[in-house]
């Protein structure tokens, strides 16, 4: 499997780990999990696309600005 087929296919403690490495911040299962609750995309399994949740946070930054 690629580097690009394993982003796409995370589950929320692999993610929180991958993002948690990434920012230099802990970030939580529990808060993707109110990202999910909130409208965050999962794929059918529950599992997370990497791109597509970042997609889904910028889109929601952009929202809380206007």
């Amino acid at each position: 499997m690629s580097t690009l087929e394993e982003f796409s296919r995370l589950s929320l403690h692999e993610l929180a780990r991958l993002l948690t490495e990434a920012a230099g911040q802990r970030v939580t299962v529990a808060a993707l999990k109110a990202d999910v609750a909130a409208g965050a995309p999962t794929n059918p399994d529950g599992t997370v696309n990497l791109v597509h949740y970042v997609a889904w946070l910028l889109k929601q930054r952009t929202e809380q600005k206007a």
